[in-house]
């Protein structure tokens, strides 16, 4: 079994390096359904591996330039106070509790990294542009106490909230993600420590072969597209997301009619959305005339 975890554990690490997330996404199951925890044990322990694991995937990001310092410094401070306090709150909630909410918001982010941007919304910041103070306090407040609640480093919400709302380029802002995700996994940490004891032993190889994946993620980021980072970070999130809610929810939840009616609606609603996209007519391209070779057209400018 150990040899089970250190295995998920590098995959951990490999998540958070290539797509600034999933860390949390994953290491909470591990622990829950690998080694046994129970679920406040395990969110608590995967908020010191995250954090960790962050701090050295964040290494080979900054040599490649692809991190925000002053965006992902203000963000990583606003998020922090709501970690904090997203993590003493937990205390009085119940675990399935959590974890379905958790499962739940993993689905909505999958689905608007999914999405693609309509034609004259899409928005990329320069080169070395940053986000509005305002936005930027708004977002990390919000990201933070998600991260406090559910455990999660919020690299789920993370890069979506400065790829989408930001308009940060895909692989910028996995590498800013990294130095939020570090800063508020701590402070997550610090408001449970009050209330759960970590098994320091199993947090430490899972971190070890964490950070060792992290390394090699690192590495295959910034050989990835862009749009290709997009959809995997995407489907890895709605994966996790079912089979996270489905180990949650009851079974008489998953074989009641009500709940496979409200399940046909949505798959007959996106099947509908998606046929009417593929029905629109495309605009016609603007007429070109004949094109004129370079070295002809440089004869015809001399002889005029």
């Amino acid at each position: 079994m150990t040899a089970l975890i250190v295995a998920a554990s590098l995959l951990i690490g490999v998540s958070l390096g290539v797509l600034g997330g999933g860390g949390s996404i994953l290491t909470v199951p591990i622990l829950v359904y690998l080694a046994g925890q129970d679920t406040k044990e395990a969110i608590a322990t995967s908020l010191f591996v995250v954090g960790v694991t962050s701090l050295a995937a964040l290494v080979p990001h900054a040599r490649a330039r692809r991190i925000r310092w002053r965006t992902g410094l203000l963000f990583g401070a606003f998020s922090m106070v709501g970690a904090y306090g997203g993590g003493r709150l937990a205390e009085y909630i119940p675990g399935t509790a959590l974890l379905v909410a958790f499962a739940l918001m993993m689905l909505a982010t999958a689905v608007a990294m999914l999405r693609k941007p309509r034609r004259g919304r899409e928005k990329v910041r320069p080169a070395h542009g940053d986000l509005p103070v305002k936005h930027i306090a708004a977002e990390g407040l919000v990201v933070g106490a998600v991260t406090g609640l559910v455990g999660s480093g919020g690299g789920f919400l993370v890069v979506p909230a400065l790829a989408l709302l930001g308009g940060l380029p895909m692989g910028v802002a996995v590498g800013t993600s990294l130095l939020v995700i570090a800063m508020k996994s701590f402070a997550g940490l610090a408001g449970h420590l009050s209330g759960v004891e970590i098994d320091w032993r199993l947090a430490l190889i899972v971190t070890a072969a964490a950070v060792i994946g992290s390394l090699v993620g690192g590495r295959l980021a910034g050989r990835i597209p862009q749009d290709a980072l997009r959809k995997a970070f995407g489907w890895f999130v709605v994966t996790m997301g079912v089979f996270v809610l489905a180990q949650q929810l009851d079974t008489a939840v998953w074989t009641h009619p009500a709940t496979w009616a409200v399940l046909g609606v949505v798959l007959a609603t996106a099947v509908a959305v998606r046929l009417r996209r593929a029905g629109r007519p495309r605009s016609p391209l603007p007429p070109q005339g004949p094109s004129v070779p370079p070295e002809q057209h440089e004869r015809h400018t001399v002889k005029s």
